[in-house]
């Protein structure tokens, strides 16, 4: 393939990510803004201290402050101290907050799952192999 057209596949698996993954931020009919999923879906993963999860989020430490309490005033994340530095707490998911995170990716899965249905297995296949190509693009 030639510089040109990888360019032009580059801009084009890039548009289509983006135009899906800004699409399933808003397929979730929970109430949690899509911003505060993210911070949600970050600490499904494991407790977070606010400064890391404002490094991985790319905002800034106030902002991050304040979208943890909204989150700890809506019952979906609690904060501790830090056992290791009194100056800072950790973040930790509630059950609630996991009820939300577990709503909202079926809620997700159930859009893309429409949107597959048209298509044939052929069809299928080539995305099935397109999407783990991604996920490859993704870890790297």
């Amino acid at each position: 393939m030639e510089s040109q057209e990888r360019a032009v596949l580059a801009n084009d698996v890039r548009m289509a990510c983006q135009r899906i993954a800004r699409r399933l931020r808003y397929e979730a009919t929970t109430q949690v803004p899509p911003h505060q999923v993210s911070v949600l879906a970050r600490l499904r993963q494991q407790p977070m201290t606010p400064t890391g999860l404002a490094d991985i989020e790319r905002v800034s430490t106030p902002s991050m402050t304040r979208t943890i309490n909204c989150l700890v005033e809506g019952g979906l994340v609690t904060k501790t101290p830090h056992p290791g530095d009194g100056r800072q707490v950790v973040v930790t998911l509630t059950e609630a907050g996991e009820q939300v995170m577990q709503r909202t990716a079926a809620q997700r899965d159930c859009w893309m799952v429409d949107q597959l249905a048209p298509l044939n297995d052929e069809e299928l296949d080539v995305l099935r192999r397109a999407a783990d190509l991604l996920l490859t693009v993704a870890a790297s």
